[in-house]
């Protein structure tokens, strides 16, 4: 192959990776929630990608290739992490910025996906996030789309689950601490009784 055959590609690579690096991060960071995280992995992803580029006929198949890439290695890192726990002295900043609900909502969602296992995770995010069809997912996945639909079932009721249980716990959370400031019902109620008392 001449030299500027080989420049061509490195240039083909560059380009599509210069033009697509910030809809890839996204997708990366819908795969894993840490930042950090995300950014190895679509590092890694396109470094594998990089020595198969020339592999890619079509290379408006690009994403797909690299997002199955991205998911590949992600499940990899997973099943090796598995059993490891990473203790921290500083628990996660909880703050919304500019306290908008919009991110809001996409923290806590990003937050619950985290109880899906990996294979669940990825139907997740391609079929209602990067808006792929059951087929293209599937052909992503190397799964059938009977696959698809059912772990999509159970991993959408899995998340069902995890809201309900999580609004239960904080409703909760909140009746208590009403009840230890003296705002809940039963506080107002005895201190109507100490009144009439006195």
């Amino acid at each position: 192959m001449a030299q500027g055959e080989v420049l061509g590609e490195v240039l083909g690579f560059e380009e599509y990776v210069r033009t697509r690096q910030e809809a890839l991060l996204r997708s990366a960071r819908r795969l894993v929630p840490d930042p950090v995280d995300a950014q190895d992995l679509l590092q890694t992803a396109l470094a594998r990608t990089f020595g198969r580029w020339d592999g890619i006929a079509d290379k408006s198949l690009a994403d797909a290739y690299l997002r199955r890439v991205m998911i590949n290695t992600r499940t990899e890192w997973w099943r090796a992490r598995r059993l490891e726990e990473v203790p921290t002295e500083e628990l996660p900043d909880a703050s919304v910025e500019d306290g908008t609900e919009q991110r809001a909502d996409r923290a806590l969602l990003m937050d619950i996906l985290s109880v899906l296992a990996p294979k669940q995770r990825s139907v997740v995010v391609l079929r209602h996030w990067e808006q792929m069809s059951t087929e293209e997912t599937a052909a992503a996945l190397g799964m059938s789309a009977g696959t698809v639909k059912s772990t999509l079932h159970r991993a959408l009721a899995r998340l069902r689950e995890e809201l309900e249980s999580r609004s239960a716990d904080e409703a909760e959370a909140r009746m208590l601490e009403r009840a230890e400031h003296g705002g809940g019902l039963i506080g107002r109620q005895d201190r109507g009784r100490e009144r009439c008392v006195a």
